[in-house]
């Protein structure tokens, strides 16, 4: 796929996720933040659902999700990215930046809505600030996203492996947060569609305009079929 069908790609999926996501926090932001459909009903089926051993894995889960370790594993996804010391150097820096712009972004939308967090006495892991979108959620979710477009570039042999497993964990991540009991299945969603969207723009920025030096090791299609 030439540079401009990969931006066309791109652009289309940020445009649609976008258009998901606004529709979502209008909805949150109008209800007042309450809960919305399904959203007690999956924090309810969490809270009667937690043996010790469960509720420890998903708190090594949810720790992944946040501090050093996504920005680790984007630096790792931009080395993979790279074919040549120079293009390593460039993509560890785009990925990185990605991650970042992104937290910044969300951090920015999340305190426009406002949405409280479920009650305290459901929690069994810390969480701070406001609710909408969950902010370990996107920050896996972009993660995931980085590391699975890298190892679409490179095209290893074991590439259907490595993205199952890349995509699940970025998607445990986010299901950990509501049955920790820190975040509504909603605010998980909004996570879902912003890192959607935010990685369609990086993607599609990436295409258009970025010299072939880095946007050539990270066309994961063109890269993928040659």
């Amino acid at each position: 796929m030439k540079r401009a069908d990969t931006a066309d790609l791109a652009g289309s999926t940020a445009l649609g996720a976008l258009a998901a996501f606004v529709l979502l926090a209008l909805t949150v932001r109008g209800r007042g933040g309450s809960p919305l459909f399904g959203d007690a009903d999956l924090l309810a089926w969490s809270v009667g659902h937690r043996p010790d051993a469960v509720v420890a894995v998903a708190r090594a889960v949810t720790f992944t999700g946040t501090g050093a370790v996504p920005y680790l594993l984007a630096a790792l996804a931009g080395l993979l990215a790279g074919r040549t010391p120079r293009r390593r150097v460039l993509c560890v820096a785009a990925a990185v930046a990605c991650l970042a712009a992104g937290q910044t972004l969300r951090y920015g939308v999340m305190t426009l809505v406002a949405r409280p967090r479920p009650a305290t006495r459901d929690w069994v892991t810390q969480a701070s600030g406001w609710s909408f979108p969950s902010g370990h959620t996107t920050t896996a979710a972009i993660t995931a996203g980085l590391l699975a477009l890298a190892i679409l570039a490179r095209a290893p042999r074991a590439r259907t492996a490595l993205l199952v497993t890349v995509l699940t964990w970025g998607i445990l991540v986010g299901l950990t947060r509501v049955y920790l009991g820190v975040h509504w299945f909603s605010d998980v969603l909004g996570g879902w569609l912003f890192a959607a969207c935010w990685l369609g723009v990086c993607l599609y920025a990436t295409a258009r305009f970025a010299p072939r030096t880095l946007s050539g090791a990270a066309d994961p299609v063109s890269s993928s079929t040659s």
